[in-house]
């Protein structure tokens, strides 16, 4: 028997925020939730001749015999929503986003299903809280039957249908609607460093539960990245004004004045958990890293941590080598001081002493632009430390280098690159106790701070700790796998750690695969010199 099909309007709607106010009041907001579905929602769908199709936790499905009524009983639902609750701050009021459309149906017992309910509820998930959001055909049946108006959005790609729908956000006075983040940006100019938004991410379990899982790795991720004290971090309480809408990533970057965008998803099956990530260059649209991550979800908060470590550590040396393209655009003359930092960075992945050289000058220029520029002090501190280990001796620049990283310190005792740097001088005057300090309090400052990671390998393989060492190397090495500097420094270190610990056999055969894979290295090298696809293809986990 084929199935029961109508036409029927559609209304979905669902409780903004709902995890987070469950998770701030669970019994109290479940009661206010049945106060409001029970004394005016009930009534107002049984008075415009609709019906309750099902409950869905957060929110219902409900459908009408007429557009019309479906549309004015949304608007009398979000104007009767407004008047309730004055006693209650507004951020743990109840408010719902509604969708409605008009779709054919495919109708059982006690459920609708079809591509006219999934838009309803793409189209409740583009409203605002307290906000209406309606498809073309819904505008077009109601606009001269009713007594507020529509605005129009354009049309917007949502998941899981395949072309763009048309949408209107319902215009009336008795509805306080929070106006939609993207129509209230105004584009701002983006800081001298590389700046940076993590968006929410979007929850594709179909289980609200696991907003809390999402929300919290975007949390971890924001915080984590805001500890690189070399980037611009936008706070996640304005990143989360887009939560659950479907946002044009260029829009979003030019109202919130940054240039990357870093978005993904979760989706969980079982006890099995899959978050994918992106990095975007909003400026150029262009997709610089994407990776997927497949974990069990035997401990929810050791998973957060173990991908917010991957994803950090992936994105800062991928951020410098965006960076450093788009700094290799402009002439020389007309670098600011962070463009003048950011090729003194990709120099130092060149290896010998002319790449060491065109660092130190374009510190020292950073320097003259910006004499109070701490970063700036760090780098060329451990360009001039790189300078005394060629000379093969202490030599007289470490006198400098030694004053360089104190006026670091002096000018940002937070920023972990001084702290690194302060080690590296302390490690070169074979100071390996407060040399480890001094790397320690970096990994404190930034505890995703990969490089640092491969350099506190040094000072504890010197006083004997090899396992550790060799264990703090691998895990800089896990962290950024891509980046040549830390491949380099990393495998010195388990290299340093397996001599002092008389290995020999491992130290040889650890260090000969290093050595073919610096040669294969080279080689690249040579073919493209001015490639900075070649440093990062220097991959070796030793």
């Amino acid at each position: 028997m084929p199935p029961v099909r109508r036409l029927t309007a559609i209304l979905a709607a669902d409780v903004a925020r709902y995890s987070r106010l469950m998770g701030a009041d669970e019994e109290g907001t479940h009661e206010r939730l049945k106060g409001h579905l029970g004394e005016l929602i009930n009534p107002k769908i049984a008075e415009h001749r609709g019906r309750i199709v099902k409950n869905t936790g957060d929110g219902f499905l409900a459908e009408f015999q007429s557009v019309v009524d479906a549309v004015k009983c949304a608007v009398e639902v979000q104007r009767g929503m407004a008047d309730r609750e004055p006693e209650v701050p507004e951020e743990r009021r109840i408010r719902f986003r509604i969708g409605v459309n008009l779709g054919d149906v495919i109708a059982e017992e006690h459920d609708i299903f079809g591509d006219g309910v999934n838009i309803a509820a793409r189209l409740e998930a583009l409203a605002e809280p307290g906000g209406i959001c309606v498809s073309r055909m819904v505008r077009d049946h109601v606009r001269d039957k009713v007594d507020f108006t529509f605005e129009d959005l354009g049309e917007q790609l949502v998941k899981n249908i395949a072309r763009p729908l048309r949408v209107y956000r319902v215009r009336d006075g008795a509805i306080r609607a929070d106006e939609p983040a993207q129509a209230s940006l105004q584009t701002l100019r983006q800081p001298d460093k590389p700046s940076i938004v993590v968006l929410p991410f979007q929850n594709m379990s179909g289980d609200p539960e696991q907003d809390y899982f999402a929300d919290g790795m975007v949390e971890e991720i924001t915080t984590a990245l805001s500890k690189v004290r070399w980037f611009f971090v936008i706070a996640r309480n304005s990143a989360f004004t887009f939560k659950g809408r479907a946002v044009d990533v260029k829009q979003v970057a030019q109202g919130l004045g940054v240039r990357y965008v870093l978005e993904g998803s979760v989706r969980k099956a079982g006890t099995r958990v899959r978050i994918t990530a992106q990095l975007v260059d909003a400026t150029a649209s262009n997709h610089i890293w994407a990776e997927r991550y497949d974990r069990d979800l035997a401990d929810i908060f050791a998973v957060q941590d173990d991908i917010t470590e991957r994803v950090v550590g992936a994105i800062e040396p991928e951020l410098y080598a965006a960076e450093h393209f788009r700094s290799r655009r402009k002439p020389p003359a007309s670098l600011d001081a962070w463009e003048c930092l950011i090729r003194a960075l990709s120099c130092i992945g060149l290896a010998g002493h002319e790449g060491n050289a065109e660092a130190e000058t374009l510190c020292r220029r950073a320097i003259a632009i910006a004499p109070s520029y701490a970063q700036a002090h760090s780098l060329l501190a451990w360009l001039l430390v790189r300078r005394s280990l060629w000379a093969g001796a202490v030599g007289p620049v470490l006198p400098e280098a030694t004053a360089e990283a104190r006026t670091a310190l002096r000018l940002d005792e937070r920023d972990p690159w001084a702290h690194m740097t302060y080690g590296q001088v302390l490690l070169r005057t074979r100071r390996y106790r407060e040399a480890e300090r001094a790397l320690r309090r970096a990994l404190e400052l930034n505890p995703n701070f990969a490089l640092a990671y491969a350099f506190l390998g040094l000072p504890l393989a010197h006083q004997g700790a090899s396992e550790e060492a060799i264990k703090t190397a691998e895990h800089a090495l896990r962290l950024s796998p891509s980046d040549p500097l830390i491949g380099a420094y990393g495998a010195f270190a388990i290299a340093n750690a397996r001599f002092v610990a008389e290995q020999y056999d491992h130290f040889i055969t650890y260090l000969s695969r290093r050595w073919r894979c610096r040669e294969t290295w080279k080689r690249r090298r040579r073919h493209c010199p001015t490639c900075f696809d070649c440093d990062r293809a220097f991959r070796c986990l030793g």
